[in-house]
């Protein structure tokens, strides 16, 4: 385990975090990639643990085009939101950053060892607390500061009222860095927060070019129109409406073998997401 200790003052400690209220005095860094990684233009992208199935789509497909842009993903590791975006960055070889609310030596929840051992693998894992230090409540909300910090702009894409993402929106909103929000169901709690944060004047994210402008990036995708046959009928049936591949057998009156075979190449090339048996088109627009 290659683990390193930066110091506050002192260089490859990154120049952002340094810049906030509370920057932390060390920082404690595991990974052999070089640590002068978290000064590289990044972005944090949160939300609640127990999200929809449809946060979960936008969440991977915002780390995916974001990281395949050439930002570093920022996030917590914790179940849902979060460890959507690090796997979002991940599944196009991007680089992707987690942070602890423990000690650098927890992999943390322990069900996500796997992922832990993926984003060392090119990114890094950071915590304010030495080895040995166990997850506290308390620990969580001040960890958030640190993935504000690390990033110019904050992506809030679900989050209930009084959450957890709502903190890190309000620490990157002290820093005076930019939030943004994925508008969600008005009906759903998880969405109330994030919901709220777009009324007190947040910026909305409907794709992931509108974070990319933020950056002065323009993300460039294949047309939807280079895609022919069915492939391109079946991505704009999911564009009108996510659907499973029963229904969009139905409406296409297709075999729903030719629908799956038709969706695993529109996976492949990033133009669609499942979670729960339903298809959604990715946001690049």
């Amino acid at each position: 385990m290659n683990v390193r200790r930066l110091r506050r003052g002192v260089t490859p400690y990154p120049p952002l975090l340094r810049a906030i209220p509370d920057p932390p005095l060390a920082l404690w860094v595991r990974g052999d990639a070089d640590p002068e990684l978290l000064a590289r233009r990044s972005v944090a992208i949160v939300g609640a643990r127990a999200c929809s199935s449809y946060g979960r789509s936008v969440a991977r497909t915002l780390g995916r085009e974001l990281a395949g842009a050439g930002l570093v993903v920022v996030s917590g590791m914790a179940r849902g939101i979060d460890a959507e975006a690090h796997r979002g960055a991940l599944d196009v070889g991007g680089i992707t950053i987690a942070v602890l609310g423990c000690g650098i030596d927890r992999d943390y929840p322990a069900a996500h060892r796997d992922l832990a051992g993926r984003i060392v693998e090119d990114g890094l894992i950071v915590s304010e607390y030495e080895a040995g230090v166990e997850p506290a409540p308390w620990r969580f909300p001040a960890r958030n500061r640190i993935i504000a910090g690390l990033c110019a702009a904050t992506v809030v894409v679900e989050a209930r009222e009084r959450s957890g993402a709502l903190i890190t929106a309000d620490f990157a909103l002290e820093d005076g860095r930019e939030v943004m929000v994925v508008p969600g169901e008005i009906t759903s709690a998880v969405s109330a927060g994030s919901n709220a944060l777009l009324r007190l004047g947040a910026t909305p994210v409907t794709a992931a070019a509108d974070v990319l402008e933020a950056y002065g990036i323009e993300l460039i995708g294949e047309p939807v129109a280079a895609l022919e046959g069915l492939v391109g009928t079946v991505l704009a049936k999911v564009s009108e409406q996510p659907a499973s591949i029963d229904e969009l057998a139905r409406t296409l009156a297709v075999a729903p073998g030719e629908v799956a075979a038709a969706l695993i190449e529109l996976e492949l090339v990033g133009r669609v997401s499942e979670g729960d048996g339903v298809y959604r088109a990715s946001m690049t627009r």
